[in-house]
């Protein structure tokens, strides 16, 4: 590989880095959700600064080309983050189900309490 393809490399991974830890700075991510982004930037920048690891570990598992390591690694990276957003996806549809559920039963009890405040009032 060239000198420019590492550059690039460590230059994307530390980039990844800094932009998901300033967003947990920021609070627009939260720990869960960056754990695995983290996880991501940490490999990639030790791949980019170590090139040999990468062969390294294409050998110990058996992979032929390192790059399709790479390639499988992101993939099973990205799976699990869309297997955790889907939990997470499942655990707010539930809640806002029971949300919704509570909001039309206090609105029944309203409605039935302006009526019978009507009644009275009519009544009087």
């Amino acid at each position: 590989m060239s000198l420019a393809s590492y550059i690039f490399g460590i230059a994307a991974a530390l980039l990844t880095l800094i932009v998901v830890i300033e967003m947990l700075r920021r609070r627009r991510l939260r720990e869960r959700h960056a754990v695995w982004w983290l996880v991501a930037g940490v490999l990639a920048l030790l791949i980019g600064i170590f090139p040999p690891v990468l062969e390294w570990a294409a050998g110990i598992v058996g992979v032929e080309v390192p790059t399709n390591l790479v390639f499988f690694v992101s993939v099973l990276i990205l799976f699990l983050v869309c297997i955790q957003h889907s939990a997470e996806l499942t655990d707010l549809e539930d809640k806002t189900r029971v949300l919704a559920e509570q909001s039309a039963l206090q609105d029944l009890r309203i409605e039935a309490l302006e009526s019978r405040a009507r009644r009275e009032n009519d009544s009087t």
